[in-house]
């Protein structure tokens, strides 16, 4: 059993999703001292920014904003934002000394009071392509979300012209230009990563490589669905018209070896699903259409959301788009091989073209050199037991959870921090030490 005594903190928690923070909440609820890091400027992760969730079309941030409230006001649970996981020690007790670094906000966030004034007084106006993934504008200092937590404000030193207007709208003289880095130590007992993904960063040549002003990705969609969106509707980036010809090409950015990603990213189908079901209400009158080798819905009532898409007229073509072409008029020109007797090689043209992306690992190569946990022939975080005992690395005492081992949607994202946070409970008791130490024999079909 470890000594508490010596800890700062029982587990270390980097990244604060929907996986790290079940895993954090659940932990904090057995009395275990959590501390939480998650490099972006507000906890929340990928969940934050959708619409709603399949297949229930509940709204997404009504169930992520408690959870991440829960989490952020728990009296065991620490939270660090703008905080990266730069190295560790292990020591012979099995307890593990952490190394933080911990980026500047440029705002004493006990001073801020999140009143947002800095923002309004700042002249500098960029793209947002953090949150609202380049579907809208912020400033270069302020809250980053009406949702945010920590409800702070955050300057980004990188765009800031340095004009003091924010410093001077500030009433409490929160914003300090001169603030610095910081790099902290712990002693933690158990690290658990929760570092979830991002979509494929390769857009393919063929499918536009990012110089199709109308082709974007599913997350860019999502944030013009979004009620928290800052578009207020859905419509072309060229040029602000709404589209009466939606498409989806599924597998744009997994199951394809030639861009490194060979799996199936296991959320995309549902997900675009999802969408096209939403535009139905957003245009009514738009048609939409999900190209597809093959429909993937594995979960519970999926089939059901599925059929449910279909029965509203959203058509579904079986095939394969070969490449994506921009017409005079700014539409987009697909070339797909339809599957079928009655298929081959079709143009077809839509108002707007979404790419289903594939799901890639937040925590990469770089990272592993930080904390040298073992990855998968996929480069997800390898679970040396995962049919007996998912979350268990390489590193006895180091768990992973939610999509930093593999593609997951919401729903198993969840339950993995919740199995991972009583694995952890019983590792700081002294158990699971042999488990660990055995990797599983390979099933044999």
């Amino acid at each position: 059993m470890i000594n508490n005594e010596k800890l700062d903190y029982d587990a270390l928690i980097i990244g604060a999703g929907i996986a790290g923070i079940q895993t954090a909440v659940d932990l904090g609820n057995m009395g275990l001292k959590v501390l939480m890091i998650d490099k972006q400027s507000s906890i929340g992760g990928t969940m934050i920014q959708l619409s709603k969730v399949f297949p229930t079309l509940d709204c997404a941030s009504c169930i992520t904003t408690p959870k991440m409230s829960a989490a952020f006001n728990h009296a065991n649970v620490t939270t660090k934002t703008l905080a990266e996981f730069s190295g560790f020690t292990e020591f012979s007790d099995d307890t593990f000394e952490v190394e933080i670094k911990q980026k500047s906000r440029y705002v004493d966030i006990g001073a801020c009071t999140g009143c947002n004034e800095c923002a309004d007084a700042c002249p500098v106006i960029m793209l947002d392509d953090g949150y609202d993934e380049g579907m809208g504008y912020k400033k270069a200092i302020g809250v980053p979300f009406a949702t945010a937590l920590p409800q702070k404000a955050v300057l980004d030193i990188d765009n800031c012209i340095l004009c003091g207007r924010c410093a001077n709208a500030c009433s409490t003289s929160a914003i300090h230009f001169e603030m610095k880095d910081e790099l902290l130590k712990y002693r933690v007992g158990a690290i658990v990563i929760a570092t979830g993904f991002h979509e494929t960063q390769i857009i393919k040549e063929r499918f536009g490589g990012g110089r199709i002003k109308n082709v974007i990705t599913g997350k860019q969609m999502e944030r013009l669905l979004a009620p928290t969106g800052l578009s207020q509707g859905i419509f072309r980036p060229s040029d602000s018209k709404i589209p009466w010809s939606i498409a989806y090409v599924q597998c744009a950015g997994s199951r394809d070896a030639s861009i490194g990603v060979p799996y199936c990213s296991s959320i995309c189908c549902m997900f675009a699903i999802k969408q096209a079901i939403l535009l139905s209400a957003a245009a009514p009158l738009a048609d939409i259409t999900i190209y597809n080798m093959d429909i993937r819905a594995f979960g519970k009532g999926y089939d059901e959301f599925y059929e449910t898409a279909r029965n509203m007229g959203i058509n579904f073509v079986k095939g394969k788009v070969a490449l994506i072409e921009e017409t005079e008029t700014g539409s987009t020109k697909l070339h797909v091989e339809v599957f079928g007797e009655d298929g081959g090689k079709q143009e077809i043209e839509h108002d707007l073209t979404v790419l289903s992306m594939g799901v890639v690992p937040q925590w990469d190569a770089l990272m592993s050199k930080k904390l040298p946990v073992s990855l998968n022939v996929d480069r997800f975080v390898k679970e040396i037991r995962f049919s007996s005992e998912p979350g268990l690395t390489t590193i006895p005492g180091v768990f992973a959870v939610g999509t930093s081992t593999g593609p997951k949607d919401i729903v198993d994202s969840i339950i993995s921090g919740s199995s991972v946070a009583g694995k952890v409970a019983l590792w700081l008791k002294g158990e699971l030490r042999d488990s660990f130490l055995v990797e599983e024999f390979p099933v044999v079909m």
